[in-house]
């Protein structure tokens, strides 16, 4: 079958599954049930033990949630003799039925894990319950990644029945104990790997065998909700750990390997999210410019940088600083990472065709005052965004560029008019992530005459000499390694930033025919503000991070304007 034929059949196949989904809908309304469409849904497999497996495939039907004694139950017909004999067993058993009819691809699902409930532990809702005591005990026992590889060794080479689960809640634990963003867990050849992703960088933890990999993963996927027999295609699932005082979503991913399944868990931490602006890194005189600019009725800010680089963390802490009763924010993300209070929030869809642009068309129909797009990603949305800044609303965006100064081409280059995007732009800015160095363990070191020299260069270039007044620019820090760090050097992060204001030099540039990139970053120093490069180097000799770190997430040897 050729690509074309592979498309057309993958289109009809939708089509029909759309179709089947339609006439279920008004099925259930002509019979007074609500709908399900299970195939975005967890199965939780205590739900699915109260109907045994030959029960629910005779009486097309299947439990699928289950809340205390609340139990979600989906039925294809509800005609069935078999489903109201069924119905009424679970009745007398005293469950609170909620009832839904759905497709028999929906339930398909739910019979599809049946083969798998022996992988199962106790589940409740797609979400692994983890009292803060448990973590607090696997936190007090394991300080460090070797402490938590101990833990987890110990768990792998016991015989107990549940030390799967033994095994998950040490590794999840683990990462919440050191504030890892990711878990990886990797097959090799002959052993398995997991790794940490702390401060933005892998952390190898330890090495185990691969029959315990596959034990974890069938366990991690149908707690996520993804389909167990299926290991040739990439699925993306979902659960929540929930705390006594919070819950934590955890975004999992899994990839077909050469040797097996590979799965990257993303923890989404509220914690790691709820940054204050005041607390990004910004210095003063540069806060004091932004804080003026996103507190402005209408106009458009966009920040650049690769994934990870904090674009949504500074986008999220923006947004809480100007949110009050009398204004109206909406967002359109993909997805929704984190739940803003008083927010409307709303999350893209492209197989429902719910698009960024089509996101943004409806947003502008709910009478917003900011509106935050998560990605511009084509021409049409970044027509509207900037003709939206241009008609009295403040609009938070993202873009990819390199850095400040691209914005501007990109735009142009996307058929914006260029004297609307001068005049729709409050802020172009740019940033990335440095790991801070340690201040338990950090060393310091005298500059040597080379690194003088480059140091000497870049300072000097600031034209803004008020910044660089008192600062030394003797010693730096290295990173050496210790316990509180968990022997990397670093702990936490911190932001480098660069931001270009509009003004008339920056028009100019831009009705050329082609915008050169060069000249507007020349601009947005010549306005004294800084570029990363020079925001990095600053942070370095006042002992934030480290020449390393720098070189690590931007290119040093770029000519300096």
């Amino acid at each position: 079958m050729n690509p074309d034929e592979d498309k057309t059949k993958a289109k009809l196949d939708y089509l029909r599954r759309q179709e089947e989904e339609e006439v279920v809908q008004l099925i259930a309304r002509r019979n007074g049930y609500a709908y399900v469409n299970l195939h975005q849904i967890s199965i939780n497999t205590d739900a699915l033990r109260l109907i045994p497996e030959n029960e629910a495939l005779a009486a097309k039907m299947g439990a699928y949630e289950l809340i205390n004694k609340k139990l979600s139950v989906a039925i294809m017909s509800p005609k069935n003799p078999l489903t109201m004999q069924v119905l009424d067993r679970l009745d007398r058993a005293g469950y609170e039925l909620k009832i839904f009819v759905a497709s028999e691809s929906s339930l398909e699902k739910i019979w599809g894990h049946y083969q798998d409930l022996s992988y199962a532990q106790t589940t409740r809702a797609g979400s692994l319950e983890i009292s803060a005591q448990s973590i607090a005990d696997i936190i007090s026992k394991a300080k460090d990644i070797p402490g938590i590889k101990q833990l987890i060794q110990d768990a792998v080479s016991s015989h107990q029945s549940y030390r799967v689960s033994i095994i998950i809640e040490t590794i999840l634990a683990g990462a919440l104990g050191t504030g890892a963003s990711d878990i990886h867990l990797e097959p090799e050849e002959t052993y398995a790997r997991l790794r940490y992703r702390l401060d933005g960088v892998l952390v190898d933890v330890l090495d185990f065998d691969n029959d315990t990999l596959k034990s974890l993963i069938a366990r991690l996927k149908l707690l996520s909700g993804m389909i167990l027999n299926i290991h040739n295609k990439a699925q993306d699932g979902r659960f929540s750990i929930k705390l006594s005082d919070k819950e934590i979503e955890i975004r999992s991913s899994i990839l077909p390997g050469a040797y097996s399944e590979s799965m990257v868990m993303r923890v989404l931490n509220p914690d790691s999210i709820s940054v204050k602006v005041e607390e990004l890194g910004m210095d003063q005189w540069l806060l004091d410019i932004l804080l003026k600019e996103i507190t402005k009725p209408n106009g458009m800010i966009l920040t650049t940088g690769p994934t990870g680089s904090g674009k949504t963390t500074t986008l999220y802490s923006f947004l809480r600083k100007i949110h009050t009763p009398e204004i109206k924010i909406i967002t359109i993300e993909d997805p929704i990472e984190y739940h803003l209070p008083g927010i409307v929030q709303t999350q893209t869809d492209a197989d429902a065709g719910y698009t960024f642009l089509a996101g943004l068309r409806a947003a502008l129909r709910q009478d917003p005052d900011v509106i935050m797009v998560g990605e511009i990603r084509d021409a049409e949305t970044a027509g509207i965004a900037v003709q939206s800044a241009l008609t009295g609303h403040l609009v938070f965006s993202t873009l990819h560029t390199n850095d400040a100064a691209g914005t501007f081409p990109r735009l142009v280059n996307l058929g914006i008019n260029p004297r609307d995007t001068v005049s729709a732009m409050n802020v172009a800015m740019a940033q990335r992530l440095l790991r801070k160095v340690c201040q338990n363990c950090h060393k310091q070191v005298p500059l040597t005459a080379e690194q003088k020299t480059f140091f000497g260069k870049v300072t000097d270039s600031i034209r803004n000499r008020k910044l660089v007044e008192g600062i030394q620019t003797e010693n730096i820090y290295e990173a050496v390694g210790c316990e509180k760090c968990n022997g990397t050097g670093y702990k936490g992060r911190i932001g480098i930033f660069e931001i270009i204001l509009k003004n008339e030099a920056l028009q100019q540039e831009l009705i050329k025919e082609n915008p050169n990139e060069k000249a507007i970053k020349k601009i947005g120093l010549d306005q004294g503000m800084l570029d990363m490069r020079q925001d990095g180097i600053l942070k370095i000799l006042r002992g934030l991070t480290t020449l390393d770190e720098l070189s690590r997430v931007i290119d040093l040897d770029e000519e300096i304007l």
